[in-house]
């Protein structure tokens, strides 16, 4: 590694597992100052850093949080993924999926910035999908609503602050290796009646004929956490294999 986030202080969402969690240890390798959190604080032990319970869906926790980390790096990686197509969502789901993928980055971003523009500027990387407004995917209705959403406010915030020395992206993975992509091929597992069929759809739109490891998203959150990234803001940076562009 490099020390190349030597100085920065780092907040992380959903930093228990997956890429939330490799984000965390590869930040911890560049020199950050990581503040990992996760809903489940359980979940966050063995990292070597500071870490904390904080519920992305509460005002009052995400303030505490923000207030604790003061950071200069912020990575929302917090979401679900809702099953689905739109006759079988529900308000319920709707409500709850907005509330977790988007509305949660809105509490984040408005607690961080004050902080941020104090200290002369700083980095937000938004977790959003190649599943979003780049492209569609069977079954995907409000996690893809969700998504697209995410790129829109990235982009606003980017340019909002863009002269303040506040950077806003987007990261747009594809399928990712993680304890919650298990669970959903479990999930399709039991609808068609075989785990190992449905393994073989997921890996079957993959053009590379794998799904991506949580670390090389963490490559790319690091890549925009970093001052190599400096020239870039309010884009969304497609990391999917290959996927969107069949």
């Amino acid at each position: 590694m490099t020390d190349r986030l030597r100085g920065k202080r780092a907040l992380i969402t959903a930093a228990g597992q997956g890429i939330g969690r490799a984000t965390a240890e590869m930040f911890i390798a560049e020199g950050a100052e990581v503040f990992a959190t996760d809903v489940n604080a359980d979940l966050l032990a063995g990292l070597d850093c500071e870490t904390f319970a904080m519920d992305v869906r509460d005002d009052a926790s995400v303030v505490a949080g923000v207030g604790r980390a003061n950071p200069t790096v912020l990575f929302n990686c917090a979401g679900f993924v809702h099953h689905g197509n739109v006759q079988a969502a529900t308000d319920a789901e709707w409500d709850m999926g907005f509330d977790l993928n988007v509305k949660s980055m809105f509490r984040t971003i408005r607690a961080v910035l004050p902080g941020m523009l104090a200290n002369g500027g700083g980095s937000i990387i938004n977790m959003s999908s190649a599943c979003s407004s780049i492209i569609g995917a069977p079954n995907r209705f409000i996690y893809g609503a969700t998504k697209a959403a995410v790129i829109g406010l990235t982009k606003s915030i980017a340019v909002d602050y863009i002269k303040q020395g506040i950077r806003c992206n987007a990261i747009c993975p594809g399928t990712v290796e993680s304890p919650s992509w298990h669970d959903r091929v479990r999930k399709l597992g039991e609808e068609m009646g075989s785990y190992d069929a449905a393994l073989e759809a997921f890996v079957a739109r993959q053009p590379m004929g794998r799904v991506a490891r949580a670390t090389e998203i963490a490559a790319l959150v690091t890549y925009l956490a970093s001052d190599e990234s400096g020239f870039t803001t309010g884009h969304p940076h497609i990391i999917d294999g290959g996927w969107s562009g069949q």
